[in-house]
């Protein structure tokens, strides 16, 4: 940073000075990016707890050097040293769970020494049981905000919610939407009635929204919206969280869900088609602008206290298209960023028919899937495309629903809390998208995607852009053998019978 910058403060950084942060969600996607951030940007964070779940027999504690041992924290602790990391607890805890499944001892730590709390926690699958969502998303919700009004030196109480979850609103804005049913009485319900039951009864309590998250996320928000008279809350709404822009590292990824999913896809040669209005537009936010926003969020209340709902959204500012997308992508893989052992060479479109989308599904989707099972099964392997197709069938209607609908965001409080920012300020905590270039943002997600996601190392690209080339040459013949072998059909099948005939005539 250039000493014209250093000679501004850094109010976010002074905020924090001292202070002990509870996180949930710390393990998540949006989660690990928070906690790096607040531990490089905000060093003197005197204590950082994270909520952790045990899981697959590992305990809390093991996790944390897990993810500690994450390429995504290298510039951390080369800027800070490797001890900076000792700042961060973990309690053994579940957010689905009664009493978020903490000890006694684990509870009173919090209570006695929480002063800022990050409430990230939930499930963001879309097909996610309701039992299980209300429990996590609506249910978890509560029992934090019951913690929340424990905590003796709570400033701040920071719920992480979404900008899609008040999906009958086409222009959302920076203010509290009534929830579509009553929050206790569904928690109520999920905690009565037995699974079976809840999963026959779910269509008719979710009416016309047509996923558990969304569902489940209004009814949490709406929690948190009832307590902005009894405690210092903020809600926080990003739109569609995607891979980091900047730093630490550009591109970078736990996951393959969204737009990211689908380039790989695509990339690999197995996505041919998709039901979109190629000229729509969703709202992006890359992770790493949305983490920053969280911290400038807290900082703008605890000034000020005058701004309470956070849109974390981009389309009013920038759009870009999924045709865009699609051509970025295209660009990016065939040329720059090839992934390893694609199936076939990229290709195919978005359609606005949906009987033309469907026709190109079972040609370019399913016979192939069903040609190549058949053979692995000849050969005695297992059958793998048909299952991956599976998967595909399940993003398409989450993606179609989203892709065809158009919403649209006002943020005005957040750009407001933007212009508090000193210069030194707007560069640590970079919240706008000014500067950024497309192409080489998709061009290290998919870096990013190849190296973490896929285990596709550097030293393979050469090879894979070979590949590329060669599926290239099969991919032209074989649209021109397919070409010939039609008109071959026709001319012997229809035209040349006519021409006889009338011959003979």
């Amino acid at each position: 940073m250039s000493e014209d910058l250093n000679s501004y403060p850094d109010r976010v950084a002074d905020l924090y000075e001292g202070k002990t942060i509870f996180v949930t969600g710390g393990t998540g996607f949006m989660g690990k990016v928070l906690v790096e951030k607040m531990l490089r940007s905000c060093p003197g964070i005197k204590k950082l707890i994270l909520l952790i779940r045990t899981k697959k027999d590992k305990r809390p504690e093991e996790r944390i050097r897990t993810i500690m041992d994450d390429p995504l924290f290298e510039l951390l602790k080369k800027i800070r040293g490797p001890d900076i990391i000792k700042k961060v607890i973990a309690v053994a805890g579940d957010v689905s769970l009664p009493d978020l499944g903490l000890s006694k001892e684990s509870r009173e730590l919090i209570i006695e020494e929480a002063e800022i709390i990050f409430h990230c926690a939930a499930t963001i699958r879309f097909d996610e049981s309701l039992k299980k969502a209300v429990l996590l998303n609506v249910r978890g919700t509560k029992l934090m905000l019951e913690l929340a009004k424990e905590c003796k030196k709570l400033k701040i109480f920071s719920h992480m919610s979404t900008a899609y979850c008040h999906l009958h609103e086409r222009v959302l804005y920076e203010k509290v939407y009534p929830p579509p049913a009553d929050p206790y009485h569904v928690i109520k319900t999920v905690e009565w009635l037995s699974d079976d039951i809840i999963d026959v009864i779910t269509p008719k309590i979710l009416g016309d929204i047509p996923n558990t998250y969304a569902f489940t996320k209004a009814l949490g928000e709406a929690l948190v919206a009832n307590e902005m008279d009894n405690l210092p809350v903020v809600i926080l709404r990003p739109s569609i969280v995607i891979p980091v822009w900047r730093e630490p590292i550009p591109g970078w990824t736990d996951n393959i869900n969204g737009p990211a999913g689908l380039l790989i896809g695509a990339g690999k040669g197995v996505i041919r088609t998709m039901y979109c209005n190629s000229d729509g537009y969703a709202d992006f936010l890359p992770v790493d602008i949305g983490v920053n926003a969280m911290l400038v969020s807290t900082m703008d209340y605890l000034t000020f206290g005058t701004r309470r709902i956070y849109n974390l959204t981009s389309s009013s500012e920038y759009k870009i298209s999924w045709s865009e997308i699609i051509e970025i992508g295209r660009t990016v893989i065939e040329t720059k960023m090839p992934l390893n052992n694609v199936a076939w060479y990229p290709g195919g479109s978005m359609k606005t028919s949906r009987l033309l989308h469907n026709i190109c599904f079972y040609l370019f989707h399913m016979l192939p899937a069903i040609f190549v099972d058949a053979l692995l099964m000849l050969l005695g392997y297992k059958p793998v495309l048909m299952r991956v197709q599976k998967r595909i069938i399940k993003g398409f209607e989450v993606f179609e629903y989203y892709a065809n609908n158009q919403w649209d965001f006002v943020n005005d409080d957040s750009l407001k809390a933007r212009s508090i920012l000193n210069p030194r300020e707007r560069e640590t905590y970079k919240i706008d998208g000014q500067g950024i270039d497309y192409v080489d943002y998709f061009t290290n997600c998919v870096h990013c995607t190849r190296l973490y996601i896929l285990k596709e190392t550097d030293d393979t690209i050469p090879a894979a852009k070979r590949h590329m080339k060669v599926m290239w040459v099969v991919d032209k013949l074989f649209k021109l053998f397919f070409v010939v072998g039609m008109l071959y059909y026709m001319w012997t099948k229809i035209m040349k019978p006519l021409v006889n005939s009338y011959l003979k005539l």
